[in-house]
């Protein structure tokens, strides 16, 4: 399949979602993370191994390699480096469609103010305690994350995995619906997830759909966007050092 795909964070949604890109025939990807794996992260990042001589991998290069034995007509590239408003814009450009990963509102964000800016796609994804959630931003937003989630929440709001905990086999769920669903873009077809966020519930083995609409004076692709060039300003938890990946 052409085309390619960047992903943020090489976690719990990035192994997903880069091993279902590999299996749907996508040939590149770019996998952009700065951290390093842990035992505590095994259960649920497949694609990092199961013994203690993997801690201690820088992410990024242990899913490349991994993902290279299983499937070796991809080329994976590893971008060992933080996703910051620096680096962003020429992450972003270099791929036809990005798949967020991360695990921290800041870089949520940015992902979708770089992919909009950039004209591309982004497959959004979040999964936290028992439940998770999926939103697609097409090209140029209207809608787009921001049109949903107008602001950055105040700290405390929200809790990550790392701080909230999260079942092992829920990002596998959403970093695999993540993963289809770029394959989807990247073979021009409709994608499935976008102008709703769609919430998955593991307890009650449940889906729901919430539609919303653009909003027109949404920072970043309203009729009058307040964003127009990536601004660490914009962005202060990455400025404060948040993990980029589950």
């Amino acid at each position: 399949m052409t085309g390619s795909v960047l992903i943020i964070g090489a976690g719990g949604l990035g192994c997903p979602a880069a091993f279902a890109l590999a299996a749907a025939g996508v040939t590149r990807l770019g996998v952009v993370d700065d951290d390093r794996v842990d035992l505590t992260n095994l259960h649920r990042q497949f694609l990092h191994g199961v013994a203690e001589a993997d801690a201690g991998e820088l992410k990024a290069v242990s899913l490349a390699r991994a993902l290279a034995r299983r499937f070796p007509a991809v080329v994976v590239t590893p971008h060992v480096q933080r996703f910051d408003s620096a680096t962003a814009g020429g992450l972003v450009a270099g791929y036809d469609v990005v798949v967020d990963g991360s695990d921290n509102f800041a870089t949520k964000f940015l992902a979708n103010d770089a992919a909009v800016l950039a004209g591309k796609a982004l497959v959004h994804g979040a999964a936290v305690g028992l439940g998770g959630q999926l939103l697609t931003v097409a090209a140029g937003g209207r809608p787009c994350y921001r049109c949903l989630f107008e602001e950055i929440p105040p700290a405390g709001v929200g809790p990550s995995c790392a701080e909230a905990g999260v079942l092992g086999p829920v990002p596998g769920v959403i970093g695999a619906l993540q993963g289809a669903e770029a394959a989807r873009l990247l073979r021009g077809q409709k994608p499935a997830f976008a102008g709703r966020l769609v919430q998955y519930d593991s307890l009650g083995m449940s889906i729901r759909a919430v539609r919303f609409n653009p909003n027109p004076t949404c920072a970043v692709c309203g009729a009058a966007p307040r964003i127009r060039a990536l601004d660490a300003a914009e962005y202060p938890g990455i400025a404060a050092g948040c993990a980029p990946a589950i």
